[in-house]
């Protein structure tokens, strides 16, 4: 996705942590703890996209692969999920609770549609 072009940002403009999925993992909480405390983010924006591929990856089926290929189950977890908009609430979520990123005012979720290049925004509740 052309992250820069779809917020309308100029490179510089954003510091963007980007995996397979969006998931909010401990490390991405780390980065933008980081972010906030030493380089004065202070906004958090969520974005994933429809028709991501983590939609397609069975997490059981995932991992009986890694095992029988290199012996073991990875010690950390995949995070696929169906629905982008409910996986961004869950991320949204997660941010709200962590004791590790002190603000917390300015965190929106978007799921980008790439068959009309639109937006849409998600809020933490549905309803």
């Amino acid at each position: 996705m052309p992250i820069f072009p779809i917020l309308g940002l100029d490179r510089g403009d954003a510091h963007v942590i980007r995996n397979a999925g969006g998931v909010v993992t401990d490390d991405v909480i780390r980065s933008l703890c980081l972010s906030q405390r030493s380089m004065g983010t202070r906004e958090i924006i969520l974005l994933h996209h429809t028709d991501c591929g983590l939609q397609q990856v069975s997490e059981d089926g995932f991992n009986a692969e890694l095992e029988t290929e290199v012996g073991m189950k990875p010690s950390w977890a995949l995070e696929s999920f169906d629905d982008p908009y409910a996986d961004v609430r869950q991320s949204i979520r997660r941010l709200n609770l962590s004791p590790f990123i002190p603000y917390k005012d300015h965190i929106r979720g978007f799921v980008y549609d790439v068959l009309t290049g639109r937006l849409h925004e998600v809020t933490e509740d549905p309803g």
